[in-house]
């Protein structure tokens, strides 16, 4: 039988972030029989590096900590070293640090397959670091995403040649995302309609259109609540537009967690308000964990959210008509619970881990058969 494939995964670092979380879905959960997964970031400490080694897939901490420094040339001489030790064969960078890093030196030091990600829209990676992606694209035997929309703009404003992409939807582990019963508990969501998020709390996230549908849809109704699990840069000033809104202990922050199961079943109604989205982790996971998903109509969520069927979607930065469809979605119990159960069997069915990793298999084998 051949010796599987020895592939190495690497990101900037292996914590709480998006790309790291598909990173370690998909080294622990790629064929073993076909391929022998390797991770490597910038800086070792998260804990998802814990998770992976514990699992066996071995994590190489470059010491990187600044790409304009020494750490750089020694992190790279490291990266030569357990490449060359390993025989690696192909290596895929998952977000935008490790394609500056790891792109232009997997050419160097000659690794057969070169894959590079776009997990989010360009037009958040403004200036020079665009036109840098532009040239690890060229260097990029492919670049995998992980939504149609994402791969429209990397045709129409990068140009980049649509054979050169492949698409991978994210995965979710749905033996951590389902419903159950093991939710957080808050005194004030007692008997109180739950409206929630999880997400960084960035601009781009749109936050500030959901606490004005909020407002509105609570002066109809003081029974419900909002939860925001999350942190980032628009913290403060998101407690503040709250407090210029009056809202008072009806709308709760809490920082954000390593385990988000449990907040998410606490949740009646998860809204994902983005003006900005690729393909969003956390409404994958609402959806595995059978809260009723409203989303903004854009980037990849309505690739996610059959509007209707699995969720609602509404335009996006539009408060005004996120409150209807709050109003509509709330005195529909029967409508926010059929759409609730369609979105668990969908993420079954089409966006588990395993389906993520079947896909990424299938994507790797293609290169490297071919190289």
């Amino acid at each position: 039988m051949a010796r599987p494939w020895p592939v190495l995964l690497m990101a900037r670092e292996l914590a709480l972030g998006g790309s790291e979380r598909q990173l370690a879905e998909m080294a622990l959960a790629l064929d073993r029989t076909v391929f022998e997964p390797h991770v490597a970031c910038f800086r070792d400490g998260g804990f998802r590096a814990q998770e992976l080694r514990c699992a066996g897939v071995p994590v190489v901490d470059l010491g990187v900590y600044s790409l304009i420094s020494w750490v750089a040339v020694k992190g790279s001489a490291r990266l030569r070293c357990y490449l060359a030790r390993h025989h690696i064969a192909l290596i895929h960078t998952f977000d935008v640090p490790s394609n500056f890093f790891g792109v232009p030196l997997a050419r160097l030091f000659r690794v057969p397959v070169v894959l590079s990600s776009q997990r989010a829209h360009r037009a958040l990676t403004p200036g020079l670091r665009r036109h840098l992606l532009r040239f690890t694209d060229r260097l990029s035997g492919g670049i995998v995403v992980n939504s149609r929309a994402v791969a429209r703009e990397l045709v129409t404003e990068d140009r980049v040649p649509e054979s050169m992409l492949r698409l991978a939807y994210n995965g979710v582990d749905t033996s951590v995302f389902h419903p159950g019963v093991e939710a957080a508990r808050l005194p004030w969501t007692e008997a109180h309609t739950v409206i929630g998020v999880v997400c960084a709390l960035r601009r781009e996230k749109g936050i500030a259109v959901l606490l004005k549908a909020f407002a509105c849809v609570l002066r109809l109704d003081p029974s419900i609540r909002l939860l925001i699990v999350g942190d980032g840069p628009d913290l403060a000033p998101l407690r503040a537009l709250a407090g210029a809104l009056e809202l008072g202990d009806t709308c709760r922050f809490e920082p954000a967690a390593q385990h988000v199961a449990p907040w998410l079943r606490a949740m009646d109604i998860f809204v994902l308000p983005s003006l900005s989205e690729a393909f969003s982790n956390s409404l994958l996971e609402a959806m595995a964990c059978g809260c009723c998903a409203v989303a903004s109509s854009v980037g990849g969520n309505p690739e996610l959210v059959e509007d209707g069927k699995t969720g609602f979607l509404f335009p996006a930065g539009d408060s005004a008509a996120l409150a209807a469809r709050l109003t509509s979605v709330m005195g529909d119990v029967a409508a926010r619970r059929r759409v609730a159960e369609n979105a668990v069997l969908t993420v079954r069915e089409r966006f588990s881990r395993p389906a993520a990793a079947r896909r990424m298999g299938e994507i790797y084998l293609e290169f490297l058969e071919r190289g």
